[in-house]
């Protein structure tokens, strides 16, 4: 290897760990990062392909969310949902299947190939209820919180079960902070109050 394919190299790989590893090939070529040094990584085995046009560093250690992480990436304008948002917390024994991904109505709908996405399309003033911001591997995604999410468990109970959102809401009493203030203002917000309130009065 050349002096300087080995320095393209070394810089492009310090932009990759100065920005957690995983990089979007637009972000790469506007931080610098030749495109011929970019796909030679690729190539080489030196990055790994997460989804179309992203990129991590195959030697680092494991993501602990690659899929969340792919996902807000491409889409920083959506925030994860129902079963991977469970996930997310704990308060679930789902595996989720594919990126439940939340969106405001209207917006255009995704493009990805890897992985799988299931989009749930949203009017904005609901949308907009219960977002939490988390530091996940370098990156920061957007997750309803614990609350939010209990409440769309029954507002989309025909689609992922009741059972699932009732399974959920036990958990979420056994590890989290119960706040069912909180819960029945999301509730309100997104009209499932009456839906919500006869299984808050049972299980918490």
């Amino acid at each position: 290897m050349s002096n300087e394919r080995h320095n393209r190299i070394t810089r492009a790989l310090k932009v990759f760990h100065d920005h957690g590893g995983i990089l979007r090939t637009a972000e790469a070529l506007r931080l610098g990062v030749h495109p011929e040094t970019l796909y030679r990584m690729r190539d080489e085995g030196t990055l790994e392909t997460l989804s179309r046009g992203l990129f991590r560093i195959a030697d680092q250690t494991g993501l602990g969310n690659p899929d969340l992480i792919a996902v807000s990436i491409r889409f920083p304008q959506g925030v994860i949902c129902l079963i991977s948002a469970l996930s997310f917390h704990d308060i679930t024994t789902q595996v989720p299947h594919a990126v439940d991904l939340a969106l405001p109505r209207g917006t255009e709908r995704p493009r990805i190939d890897q992985p799988p996405v299931k989009i749930y399309w949203t009017v904005p003033r609901i949308f907009a209820c219960g977002i939490e911001q988390h530091r996940v591997d370098g990156r920061t995604i957007r997750v309803y919180s614990p609350e939010r999410t209990l409440v769309d468990c029954f507002r989309y109970r025909n689609k992922i079960g009741l059972d699932t959102a009732i399974e959920a809401l036990r958990l979420y009493r056994e590890r989290k902070p119960v706040k069912a203030d909180a819960i029945m203002d999301c509730a309100r917000t997104c009209r499932a109050a009456r839906i919500i309130r006869p299984y808050l009065e049972g299980i918490l």
